[in-house]
């Protein structure tokens, strides 16, 4: 039936997190790593791509390059709507980069309008009245405020937007929205009549987003989180189905590679060593120092996984980060820890890990691209926004991936994750 939803990701556990969301709703989905060669897109087999990009802190005209080089493929695999995917928290910059890519999407789309929600409820992600909260929290008032890349310091995304675009930005508030889908679509209607390009939109239930999904059917371009993909797949008749999340048998050692410095992602960190478990904490410091940290991390893990679940990490509280990144400067303390993970991640597929989870969307991408990994397949959901995935690796080997967004999580995870899909195998 060819591809019908095309979606862009500004990072790669971002990409993950929309296509599980798509894959519960019933689409087979395919996650691709970067923008294919140009080619036959038409014979993926697959009723949604994921274009994964490394496009969220990068520059701007960077960005805007990268997801109008994603667009291309989609539209030539007949994509009949676009989907450009960011996080839940909205990260950004004044500068961008949500701003600059949606409105170069638009222009390339010859759309004049479009919407914006990073709303995902089944994570506590939810807007009202244009603000975003996280939990109980204003997003300006939760841990999003240390990012140490995106500091997210106000919670106004009517605001945070229009500083990032030339379009005028609107909002289309719970009272359309809770109402129904013709209410929403009035509401556009209005807004576009007014000269409004972009609209973001109050959601702070499944119900809204399936109420939002039913009413910019047909939009050329729609902007979100990943919680918006629950109410899409409906428009081309999709059913939940649990054939759509099948992944092949699992097996080999299991592994945690961790560069998040999330909140949620240090949570989990003191959960596994509370178990006891066997980990090793990458210093940036003794990198910059010139000693071969990947080296010991994975000495230390080929000792360790016959017995279980290693975790290799550099997670540490905000303060640790930022007194890091004051000796070394964040881009070049950021570069470090990334690359040392990623040849972690190498040598612990050489070791024979065949399940690995990733925490952080920066170490994400830098470990599937050291691991040469052009696509996934998606599977089941672990936990809200994180699925397993199945990775084809360059010898043909199946490798079970499970590519977490800082944020996302329960304290067990790293544990949980790999019961869940044991579970799975039964």
């Amino acid at each position: 039936m060819g591809i019908r939803l095309g979606c862009i990701a500004d990072d790669f556990t971002g990409a993950t997190d929309l296509a599980n969301n798509l894959v519960r709703a019933g689409m087979r989905v395919v996650q691709l790593i970067d923008v294919p060669p140009a080619g036959d897109g038409r014979a993926v087999d697959a009723d949604a791509v994921v274009i994964a990009l490394k496009s969220r802190t990068v520059p701007a005209a960077d960005a805007v390059e990268a997801s109008l080089r994603a667009l291309a493929w989609l539209r030539s695999a007949g994509a009949e709507q676009i989907y450009f995917k960011y996080c839940s928290t909205f990260d950004s910059t004044p500068a961008g980069n949500i701003g600059p890519v949606t409105e170069a999407l638009m222009d390339a789309l010859d759309t004049d309008f479009t919407v914006a929600t990073p709303a995902f409820p089944d994570n506590g992600r939810t807007v009202f009245k244009g603000h975003l909260f996280v939990g109980d929290v204003l997003l300006s008032e939760s841990g999003m405020r240390h990012h140490p890349l995106t500091p997210m310091t106000d919670s106004n995304l009517v605001a945070v937007l229009g500083a990032q675009t030339g379009r005028p930005v609107g909002l289309i508030d719970h009272t359309a929205v809770a109402d129904s889908p013709e209410a929403v679509r009035d509401r556009i209607g209005a807004l576009r009549a007014a000269g409004c390009g972009v609209a973001v939109v109050d959601a702070v239930s499944n119900d809204d987003l399936l109420r939002l999904g039913a009413a910019v059917e047909g939009l050329p371009l729609v902007t979100a989180g990943s919680g918006l993909a629950i109410g899409l797949p409906a428009n081309w008749g999709f059913e939940p189905s649990r054939a759509a999340a099948q992944l092949p048998p699992a097996g080999g050692h299991a592994a945690v590679v961790s560069g998040s410095v999330s909140a949620a992602t240090n949570r989990q960190v003191d959960a596994f060593l509370r178990t006891g478990r066997p980990a090793f904490g990458v210093d940036p410091l003794r990198i910059a120092a010139g000693e071969d940290v990947a080296g010991q991390a994975l000495g230390f893990a080929a000792a360790h996984l016959a017995g279980g679940p290693v975790l290799v990490h550099s997670t540490e509280a905000p303060e640790a980060v930022r007194s890091v990144q004051r000796r070394l400067g964040a881009a070049e303390a950021g570069e470090l820890v990334e690359r040392t993970l990623a040849r972690v991640a190498q040598g612990l597929v050489e070791h024979g890990v065949r399940r690995l989870v990733v925490a952080g969307g920066e170490s994400s991408g830098a470990v599937v691209q050291a691991l040469g990994i052009t696509g996934l397949r998606i599977g089941p959901q672990i936990d809200p926004g994180v699925p397993w995935c199945a990775a084809t690796l360059p010898d043909g080997e199946t490798l079970h991936l499970a590519l977490k967004s800082g944020n996302f999580g329960g304290p067990d995870f790293f544990t949980d994750a790999f019961a869940h899909l044991d579970r799975e195998a039964v």
